[in-house]
């Protein structure tokens, strides 16, 4: 298996050494910048798959590197990590496609799992199934068993419904993909496929943030 990349981006230089040292005794590679522009320049240039970055930088802040790894590399997640720890940063990280946003001091299991979580999605996002026109039918999903097909018949009698549509399952099996199958199958295909990470809004905001 390849070895994970991680980015990791923050203006304190202890910082910056106890991060690489944790994650590079689990096995991941690290890459260590010390402000938002740094980072951008090793994102032009060298393949990551994880981006740990601090909100507050010099230069380009996290929240730019966040909306330039959005815009430029969309498969690669990124998690801010503060001191600046507000619901009005958070939303905002999550707003702008943050995957998480822990704020400092963190649980260090906790970030582990998070960027454990991060490199597991980016693996997904960049796997190239490559499949031929009657294993991924009109949607590129893998799959031709009773239960599949019974998918697909759902997706072509909803896709270009109006109504609402809540994808329930364990993680890993293939709800965005769903997702991503019913908006471009639909009369909204031109309009943005937005995805937001719910377990990362404040409970108390999720309503709002949804529904308004």
């Amino acid at each position: 298996m390849d070895q994970t990349t991680v980015l990791v981006a923050d203006d304190e230089l202890n910082i910056r050494k106890v991060l690489a040292a944790l994650l590079e005794k689990h096995g991941y590679r690290v890459i260590t910048c010390a402000d938002g522009n740094q980072v951008i320049d090793v994102l032009k240039t060298q393949p990551v798959n994880v981006v740990v970055t601090d909100l507050k930088m010099p230069g380009q802040d996290g929240m730019k590197v966040l909306e330039w790894t959005r815009r430029n590399l969309p498969r690669v997640p990124v998690i801010i990590i503060t001191a600046h720890g507000t619901v009005d940063n958070a939303v905002q990280a999550v707003k702008a496609g943050a995957f998480d946003y822990v704020t400092k001091p963190y649980e260090r299991d906790e970030l582990l799992a998070t960027i454990a979580k991060a490199a597991a999605t980016e693996r997904l996002a960049r796997r190239d199934f490559r499949p031929g026109p009657e294993e991924a039918g009109r949607f590129r999903i893998i799959g031709q068993t009773p239960q599949m097909l019974k998918i697909y018949e759902i997706i072509e009698k909803v896709a270009d419904t109006p109504s609402t549509v809540l994808i329930t399952g364990e993680s890993g099996t293939g709800k965005e993909l769903i997702a991503a199958a019913l908006h471009h199958n639909s009369s909204r295909r031109d309009k943005p496929f937005i995805r937001i990470n719910c377990a990362a809004i404040p409970r108390e905001l999720v309503e709002s943030e949804l529904f308004g």
